[in-house]
């Protein structure tokens, strides 16, 4: 009997599992790098070991640690989570050999399917061996790990090379191991996947099927289950193809058999042989708690019987601190408040005040909606986000509930091109234009009630905000019966809620403001200077890091007086385990060059400068 439970994991999962355990009774033991020494993981488990020594990208890489902790604290088992060391042969075996219950499958079955090429191979396929024009495009994976991470697309052949470095790098980095292959790529095929659970005594259960083809970067961000659209013949395929996979390696817990479905047919893409982020989606829709099925399972308990019965529809999103307008930035600072609505499952390693930081994914929390169909839980997801506070760095909110009110989303034809599709107008700005006025009567008010009024009718005040890359000037006034504005009747206006009405309609405004950062609603906007420092303007054709990361990478041959093109990548900046490319504006003359391998940067610092080229 398990009593004690140590995650080696962070954030979101660490959290989630630790909710399944204190609901039954086991302890929880919490690890953590020094950049999460008070994150919300950490804050919640019943202990908490500190990982010396490495550094905070390869900190929950280093399995000694781990079990080291494990023992130190009293543990008795270790559960993986996902990424990390979760598909780890040696780390499920290191944990093992030290007495402890390891919640997983057993590392052959994790050796033979950790690897995409061997899992492959099993299932008699294979990858790319030589890549010709007649196989192009073509999709360069890391063999290793998932998440999108060491993955490019190749369109052209002279693309390869550089594809191929690019992608060892990025899972190196992720994984420790940088093994990558090629395949074809199919860009309007759907990612559908099989939910497997297996007992130690023979019995394997297809808990559904899960569609994850909203993806950016490869890398998914919207599920949900089941599947639409798929005939009962395809759905039966899929479960009978992930069932042989699970026996095929006497697979045990929990575990994910992944296809890219394509003109009616599947294809195997590969086998995650840990609890996949998705999962809320199934639990919802069987009524499970899968971390507690994998509980069971590792304890020696059989599956009773058969699966239970899946009743309604449910869709996550993951929610990300990231600006999808800009290269899917990630985003960092502090997430000062994160709520959504009743009705909604809410699963997130954050709480009002922490930090986002730079050295882990840009996931905030992920937000799952169950309802008896799949046009109702749609429409409750939407509306749950569109109402949720969220208050600290840009976010992906509004990319979500645009997708999810999209068309081709709710008629469930969606693919993996999606966002290459329609990304600009997902992303175009539609804010409220009452916003800025809102943002202005609430923070007129906070300064003082009476302070601007005047008896002789006197120059309006004028304050200027940014809003989704757009700046906004608004003019109110103080007069004798309150605060005024042009073409609409401010009804109430206090520093934290403003209500107006213009044509006959009026609306709430719930306003917080965090030095020159102010939420309206579901809108953020920025307080601009009345009167702008002309020393801080940017010059143009500047290069500038969107985030804070690490240079790893300049052009090859590039130096100061160089002629590069429109697009051209100079720099690679890597942050949260992703390698964004630095690329010129404009084709031109590169006149300074700052960056450097090995550089330390912060979100703003000058990378380098192109001067256009004068048509």
């Amino acid at each position: 009997m398990i009593t004690s439970v140590l995650v080696a994991n962070r954030g979101e999962i660490a959290c989630r599992i630790f909710r399944t355990c204190r609901e039954l009774g086991i302890r929880t033991v919490a690890v953590h790098s020094d950049p999460d020494a008070g994150a919300l993981h950490t804050r919640v488990a019943d202990a908490a070991v500190r990982l010396p020594g490495a550094a905070p990208a390869e900190t929950y890489l280093r399995g000694d640690l781990i079990v080291r902790a494990a023992l130190a604290a009293g543990a008795d088992a270790v559960h993986p989570g996902y990424g990390f060391l979760s598909e780890n042969a040696g780390f499920a075996r290191a944990v093992s050999d030290a007495g402890l219950v390891w919640i997983g499958p057993p590392p052959e079955a994790i050796e033979a399917m950790a690897s995409k090429t061997r899992a492959k191979r099993l299932m008699g396929l294979a990858p790319l061996d030589e890549v010709t024009e007649a196989d192009l495009p073509v999709l360069v994976k890391a063999a290793a790990g998932g998440g999108g991470r060491g993955m490019r697309i190749v369109r052209r052949l002279d693309e390869l090379p550089a594809a191929l470095e690019g992608a060892r790098a990025e899972a190196v980095s992720a994984f420790g191991d940088g093994e990558v292959f090629v395949e074809p790529y199919l860009p309007r095929g759907r990612h559908v996947e099989v939910q497997i659970l297996a007992d130690t005594h023979g019995t394997v259960w297809p808990l559904g099927t899960r569609d994850c083809s909203l993806q950016r970067r490869h890398q998914k961000v919207v599920e949900e289950a089941p599947a639409p659209g798929l005939t009962a013949g395809l759905t039966r395929e899929l479960h009978t193809l992930a069932v042989r996979a699970a026996r095929a390696v006497s697979y045990t817990g929990a575990g994910t058999v992944e296809f890219l479905v394509a003109d009616g047919r599947a294809h195997f893409l590969e086998m995650n042989t840990r609890l996949q982020v998705e999962h809320p989606v199934t639990e919802a829709v069987f009524g499970l708690d899968l971390v507690a099925e994998q509980i069971r399972v590792a304890e020696g308990h059989a599956l009773d019987g058969e699966p239970p019965p899946a009743r309604g529809h449910a869709v996550e999103a993951r929610l990300y601190a990231e600006d999808p307008a800009h290269d899917w930035a990630p985003q960092t600072g502090t997430l000062h408040r994160i709520a959504v609505p009743d009705g909604v499952r809410l699963d997130t390693g954050y709480a009002d005040g922490d930090t986002i930081g730079v050295h882990y994914d840009a996931m905030l929390a992920k937000v799952v909606a169950h309802a008896p169909t799949r046009a109702e839980a749609v429409r409750r997801l939407a509306g749950a986000l569109e109402r949720a506070e969220l208050h600290g760095p840009v976010t992906n909110r509004d990319l979500l509930v645009r997708s999810l009110r999209h068309e081709e989303f709710r008629a469930g034809h969606m693919d993996t091109g999606f966002y290459d599709r329609h990304l600009g107008e997902l992303t175009g700005p539609a804010p409220d234009p009452y916003a800025p006025l809102a943002a202005a009567l609430a923070d007129a008010h906070g300064r003082s009630r009476f302070g601007g009024w005047r008896n002789v009718p006197s120059q309006p005040q004028v304050k200027r905000y940014e809003m989704a890359g757009e700046e906004h000037e608004v003019r109110y006034r103080h007069t004798r019966d309150g605060l005024a504005a042009d073409g609409v009747r401010v009804v109430h206006a206090d520093a934290r809620l403003v209500v107006l009405e213009a044509d006959g309609v009026r609306r709430r405004y719930e306003v917080a403001r965090y030095g020159d950062q102010v939420h309206v609603g579901a809108a953020r906007l920025t307080a601009l200077p009345r009167f702008p420092d002309p020393a801080a303007r940017i010059a143009p054709g500047s290069l500038l890091a969107p985030m804070p990361g690490t240079v790893v990478r300049v052009a090859e041959g590039l130096a100061e007086g160089a002629t590069v093109r429109a697009g051209q990548v100079l720099v690679w900046v890597e942050a949260m385990k992703m390698q964004h490319r630095i690329a010129a504006p404009a084709a031109g003359t590169l006149t300074a060059l700052h960056a450097e391998p090995g550089q330390q940067v912060e979100p703003g610092t000058l990378l380098a400068v192109v001067q256009e080229t004068s048509s």
